[in-house]
């Protein structure tokens, strides 16, 4: 049996039978550039911190649910809980430990609950940009996604007085246009991939973007241990001392090795009274280390831009 010549295949072959040029093509599509990491330690940071603390929350809501078109009520009061109950005891509890936050905000999250973005900007905190409906922006076309994020950010805009600085993508992936919009819409930084612990520029078919990416990961994300849909098969629902244990134990290697530790939470999940309480506990313990610096992720991306000198590339 013959196989068919890779290098004559069209774009709906099989991977395996990609040519070189194709695979590397994808892989250099969006990748890890240039890491922004000062040799010194002492210098990394601001305020020349051992360690930088970024907490954020995605404020999701009911999104996920309309995204899907589950309008049961059922489901929708699982949204509607993360701004009625969940948002206020969470920005006290950020008073209390005063740590400012970014909090990641669909359009039509924002929308609905207009006070929320009004209490994270009373709070100090960071308002930024994740997507219109919480849409899965890897399966739109350019058009589309333009369109969205280009609307979302001006939605926000609207109700925090702010223009937003940063992206985090609703899928936590790009598609093939993401980058193109980022760069078009002017964000300064995004946080949505996973290439490295610590922040390193976006490149573009190898070039360098000036588009600071500040890594998230699913390790420190509250979503993998305590979604559940009772209709399928996802229940995890781990006990949040195990969860908080796991996150003293990321934080701790972040701070001994001089990096970062972002967390990555969500009101309607860690904002139930015994997660609210798993996640008090640990920024109290995080408190007890000698220079820690707590910051939003826009922070942290002007921090950075100004000492590498990055400026977006058209």
């Amino acid at each position: 049996m013959s196989l068919q010549n890779p290098s004559s295949t069209g774009p709906n072959t099989e991977p395996w039978q990609w040519p070189e040029e194709q695979w590397r093509s994808e892989v250099n599509r969006v990748r890890a550039g240039r890491s922004l990491v000062d040799t010194d330690v002492s210098r990394r940071w601001p305020e020349e911190a051992q360690c930088a603390v970024l907490i954020a929350y995605d404020s999701d809501h009911e999104t996920p649910y309309l995204r899907d078109g589950q309008t049961s009520p059922g489901s929708l009061a699982q949204g509607e809980y993360g701004s009625r109950s969940a948002v206020p005891r969470i920005l006290d509890m950020l008073a209390r430990h005063e740590v400012p936050t970014s909090f990641y905000v669909p359009a039509v999250s924002a929308l609905l609950h207009p006070q929320d973005i009004e209490g994270y900007v009373a709070g100090g905190h960071e308002v930024a940009v994740h997507g219109w409906i919480h849409e899965r922006n890897t399966a739109l076309p350019y058009e589309a996604e333009l369109d969205l994020i280009s609307r979302a950010a001006d939605v926000l805009e609207k109700l925090s007085g702010t223009r937003p600085s940063g992206i985090r993508t609703p899928s936590w992936d790009f598609s093939q246009s993401t980058l193109k919009v980022i760069k078009e819409l002017g964000f300064s930084y995004d946080s949505s991939l996973m290439a490295d612990d610590e922040p390193y520029e976006l490149n573009a078919d190898g070039a360098p973007t000036g588009i600071i990416e500040i890594p998230v990961e699913w390790i420190r994300d509250d979503a993998p241990y305590f979604m559940m849909d009772r209709f399928g098969g996802l229940r995890p629902h781990l006990s949040p001392y195990d969860v908080e244990r796991i996150w003293v134990d990321e934080f701790e290697a972040a701070h001994a090795a001089g990096g970062v530790f972002e967390l990555t939470l969500h009101p309607h999940i860690s904002g139930h009274r015994s997660r609210l309480a798993m996640v008090d506990r640990l920024l109290s313990h995080i408190r007890t280390f000698d220079n820690v610096w707590f910051g939003t992720h826009a922070q942290l991306a002007d921090h950075l831009r100004t000492k590498f000198i990055l400026t977006t590339q058209g």
